[in-house]
């Protein structure tokens, strides 16, 4: 079977099972028993959130990296290549490394019916396990508790924020989705938090588990000033840490001190400098990326990014509040239909010009209609086009030097952007 292109495997991976989504972990536990998986690294984090998954992945493998660690790290959803899921030391997984993974995995599942979801896991745990790593960062897909990444018992386990989303899987309160994302926490393990307000039955399951939960603003803390910001924590035995006069960030300084708490939990060299370079360095195409678009005179902004939730729009709302305007400011925007379409457009009513809107290459999309219809109740000035490319284009031909357009609401946007862009 290693024969197949990773097009081929991917094409027949997506046939394999009937639904997209199919949440437990019996299934892939015995699929993983069968190949003889054990562990993926030496130490093993697990990320969970409604937001700031990704920055936050980074944000650690980035400092242990920097450390001289050997680190991988598993995320989803890819943007314009299934490589960019499994990395190892900051590379992506090669084809023919995908493709054997994915053989192995297919091998020994038999009869039995996984998503493409969980042979990805799967095969990026055995790729892994194959590389000898000191760390390997997991961002859980869908939930936690029943998520395939949930199959490993990880030494930290870190929930970044907790809000509404997925609300068919994980439920319509904060309080569900604590339950579910708490799934990650392991007994006798450490747990972290970012949340401000963590929901009582986050506490409440790490509380029964005997799990350490540290939470922000307790146990770890940022200050945030005009030109720096400082951070506050504990280490492994409980002692403090701090870093202070840290450069300002382009992605979000509360999942940078997140990262570092969790680095700190580690027990993992910690030499200062480096750490601090590290932050610095660390980039995620996609959250809050700002890219040039050259004009006859002059240049415009591109700024994308992928939050389609109200919780990732009202952070983005605040970003953009905080950046100066030296022109205009105009968005294009698309959505899932699964999707709080009233929640995600409400902070960000007053921070454009004019909206441009356009369907998602999935049937999942929404339609531009109903994106329009929805903007205009609220009277914002609004145009409708086939496809984000389109929105793109017909937004480029008013732009002047200084003006930005800010585009958001998907991974399947800011693919689409890139495409655009190339």
């Amino acid at each position: 079977m290693t024969e197949r292109s990773l097009a081929d495997w991917l094409a027949y991976l997506e046939g394999l099972h009937p639904n997209a989504i199919d949440l437990g972990l019996e299934r892939v536990r015995e699929v993983a028993r069968r190949m003889g998986l054990s562990r993926p690294a030496r130490q093993v984090v697990t990320v969970t959130g409604t937001n700031g998954k990704g920055s936050t992945c980074a944000f650690i493998a980035s400092l242990a990296r920097a450390q001289g660690l050997k680190v991988g790290v598993y995320s989803s959803p890819h943007l314009l290549r299934y490589n960019e899921r499994v990395q190892v030391d900051g590379q992506e997984a090669s084809d023919r490394e995908l493709c054997e993974a994915f053989a192995v995995v297919d091998q020994a599942r038999g009869a039995t019916s996984l998503t493409y979801f969980e042979v990805g896991t799967l095969a990026a745990f055995w790729l892994f396990e194959r590389s000898q790593l000191d760390l390997t960062v997991l961002e859980v897909g869908l939930g936690g508790r029943l998520d395939a990444v949930n199959l490993v018992d990880s030494d930290l386990a870190v929930v970044t924020n907790i809000g509404l989303d997925h609300a068919d899987w994980l439920g319509d309160s904060r309080e569900s989705v604590a339950r579910e994302k708490a799934g990650i926490f392991r007994a006798g393990k450490p747990a972290l938090c970012g949340d401000i307000d963590p929901p009582q039955p986050l506490l409440e399951h790490a509380r029964q588990l005997g799990s350490s939960l540290l939470l922000r603003n307790r146990d770890y803390s940022l200050a945030v000033s005009s030109d720096s910001w400082q951070w506050h924590g504990i280490d492994s035995q409980g002692q403090p840490l701090s870093l202070g006069a840290l450069p300002l960030l382009n992605l979000p300084m509360e999942n940078a001190a997140l990262a570092l708490q969790a680095y700190a939990l580690l027990g993992l060299p910690w030499q200062a400098d480096a750490l601090v370079g590290a932050l610095t360095a660390t980039q995620v195409i996609g959250r809050f990326d700002q890219r040039a678009i050259a004009l006859e005179k002059g240049s415009a902004t591109l700024i994308m990014d992928v939050g389609h939730n109200p919780h990732a729009a009202a952070y983005l709302a605040k970003r953009l509040a905080q950046r100066p305007r030296t022109g205009h400011r105009y968005a294009v925007f698309g959505l899932l239909a699964d999707k709080d379409l009233q929640g995600v457009i409400a902070p960000l009513l007053s921070s454009f010009d004019t909206w441009a809107v356009a369907p998602l290459p999935t049937p999942r999309s929404r339609s531009a209609s109903q994106l329009r219809d929805a903007l205009q109740e609220r009277g914002v000035d609004v145009s409708v086009h086939d496809s984000i490319a389109q929105a793109l284009d017909a937004t480029r031909e008013g732009l002047q030097p200084g003006d930005e357009i800010v585009l958001f609401g998907s991974f399947y946007c800011v693919s689409e952007a890139l495409e655009w862009l190339n």
